[in-house]
């Protein structure tokens, strides 16, 4: 038996603090050009544009389309996670490895969607292209998970990209899931 017919599109939900990586991993793993919802910013948030609703982009897979939703990273659009995390296959969750002062906020997004939806996660540390970058297993630490549930990549690296969303779709098949 099949859970899921050949027309019935998936969704990937990508999420984090602004300047994670979202949008750019959001269009490095499409392979249509994406929609995004930039707006020039109306407060100090260390960049001109951000997110003010998704970015979306479609990848075909396995005779599946793909979905892939990439949230804003300021509170005052969290509205915005739970809504685009109902019904998703998978979360991954972006954090800037040289951006330590952010992880507070990650971890808050992360706890406030995954309280209110059931959705197998990953932690993607960004930024691993630069030095001074904090290592996967520090940043699992950090957020109290397991080495596996997080892992590094340069959002800009379409290989490296492929591959975080090919551990998640792994784990969301393994008998034991991510936790969520």
């Amino acid at each position: 038996m099949t859970l899921l017919s050949p027309q019935a599109p998936l969704k990937l939900v990508v999420s984090g603090p602004v300047g994670a990586g979202k949008t750019t991993f959001v269009q490095t793993l499409s392979q249509t050009p994406v929609v995004a919802t930039e707006a020039e910013a109306s407060e100090d948030i260390g960049k001109t544009n951000t997110t003010v609703a998704f970015d979306f982009g479609t990848l075909h897979l396995g005779g599946h389309d793909l979905h892939l939703y990439g949230t804003p990273g300021q509170d005052r659009f969290s509205f915005m996670w739970e809504v685009l995390c109902e019904g998703a296959l998978g979360l991954v969750l972006l954090v800037a490895g040289d951006r330590p002062q952010d992880f507070a906020h990650a971890r808050s997004i992360l706890d406030f969607i995954t309280s209110r939806i059931a959705v197998p996660f990953l932690v993607g540390v960004t930024r691993q292209d630069q030095a001074r970058v904090w290592d996967p297993a520090d940043v699992a630490l950090y957020f109290g998970l397991p080495e596996e549930q997080v892992v590094g990549l340069n959002a800009t690296d379409p290989a490296q990209a492929q591959g975080v969303l090919a551990r998640l779709l792994e784990s969301t098949l393994s008998p034991q899931p991510l936790r969520g």
